[in-house]
């Protein structure tokens, strides 16, 4: 491990004391040495895929969750972009995470070293990289603090509904932004409009009465007043996914294939 990154681990060390999470209670057990040196050689292979992948913006994802039993890889999206255009210049990811369990969220950038100190449950990680137009409206978005967050709403659901606007979960902001530099939408509703017509079709779980009523009462940040009736009752929760962005975006031409680090 090189010099500026031992720095970087003892910073972040410091600094995870009580961050928000996504999706996730927060855990103040303090991170074990190994813990943050297999979080930042995550960080650095990352690093070098991006250079070699020649990308300026990716949508790069974190295996924070195990989600195997939904049959989803992923778990946490986060838009990542090339902060310059000079020899060594740095990434940042903008992403959305949830304050330690409860029913609300905010927008953070921080480094890759950061994003994938947060006690992954897997040590891989994936990226999508932008088209290089989409990417050009994307990146001057993300850098501005003000239009960055222009589509964010703090009511965070784990399981929000994607055709609606009451709550917003992490996948949903990344996404939704995306959607408003390809499709120029003014609001989370235009951008949801922009996103069926290019066709995204998000994942549908199936969760049953007790798994729903168990997860509402015990977990501030789920929720299921914003989905359908008849999709509710039916025990069918339609929610947005990296996976299923995943495997929509590269379909439309605005992404490239997916790659995956380990």
């Amino acid at each position: 491990m090189t010099p500026c990154w031992r720095a970087l681990a003892l910073a972040a060390a410091l600094a995870l004391a009580g961050t928000a999470q996504a999706g996730r209670p927060c855990d103040e057990t303090p991170m074990s040495a190994s813990a943050v040196e297999r979080g930042l050689a995550l960080a650095e292979r990352t690093q070098a895929a991006l250079e070699t992948s020649g990308a300026t913006v990716v949508l790069l994802a974190r295996a924070g969750q195990d989600l195997s039993a939904h049959r989803l890889q992923w778990s946490h999206l986060g838009l990542a972009y090339r902060d310059g255009d000079g020899p060594g210049a740095p990434w940042r990811v903008l992403h959305k995470l949830n304050h330690c369990g409860t029913a609300e969220a905010a927008v953070y950038r921080q480094g890759l070293g950061l994003f994938f100190l947060d006690s992954p449950f897997r040590y891989e990680a994936a990226f999508l990289p932008l088209a290089p137009a989409l990417a050009a409206q994307l990146r001057p978005l993300l850098q501005d603090n003000t239009r960055g967050t222009r589509l964010h709403e703090a009511r965070y659901n784990m399981l929000a509904y994607p055709w609606a606007t009451r709550y917003q979960q992490s996948n949903q902001w990344a996404v939704e932004t995306l959607a408003m530099a390809a499709g120029g939408a003014a609001d989370r509703a235009q951008a949801q409009a922009w996103l069926r017509a290019q066709g995204y079709q998000p994942t549908v779980l199936q969760l049953g009465p007790l798994t729903r009523l168990g997860a509402r009462a015990t977990r501030a940040n789920v929720a299921f007043d914003d989905h359908p009736n008849d999709q509710r009752f039916a025990d069918r929760i339609a929610t947005m996914t990296v996976d299923s962005v995943f495997a929509w975006l590269p379909r439309t031409g605005l992404a490239g294939a997916v790659v995956t680090v380990r």
